[in-house]
């Protein structure tokens, strides 16, 4: 059987595309070339289903929600805060697993971001 090998590509809708890409480079460091093209890290990715009446992603018309790994959970957070960005005060720890964190972007979408164990 054929499988799939990783993610190709998050793709997002924006009122204003061009802005949310600078948002994403300048705020999280997401180095993307002028194609969205982006060599991540190696390490994991979760790809997980949640119920239909979760709020875990945020707004409850928000059906994606995508993980950044990070490798300083407080250092990214403090780094949004002082850019200006809407920064959860809350985070949370799962034993062998990491901590958690979450920021939304100008376009009102919810991201996780993660700093494995």
């Amino acid at each position: 059987m054929e499988r799939v090998v990783g993610i190709g590509g998050h793709f997002l809708r924006a009122r204003d595309p061009e802005a949310l890409s600078a948002w994403y480079r300048e705020s999280l460091g997401l180095d993307a070339d002028e194609m969205g093209l982006w060599q991540q890290e190696a390490g994991p990715t979760v790809f997980a289903a949640f119920d239909t009446d979760t709020d875990y992603f945020g707004r409850r018309d928000q059906q994606v929600m995508l993980n950044f790994r990070v490798r300083d959970l407080d250092a990214m957070r403090a780094q949004l805060r002082e850019a200006g960005a809407d920064v959860a005060e809350e985070t949370q720890e799962m034993d062998g697993v990491g901590r958690f964190g979450w920021v939304t972007d100008p376009e009102g979408n919810r991201i996780e971001l993660w700093q494995p164990a």
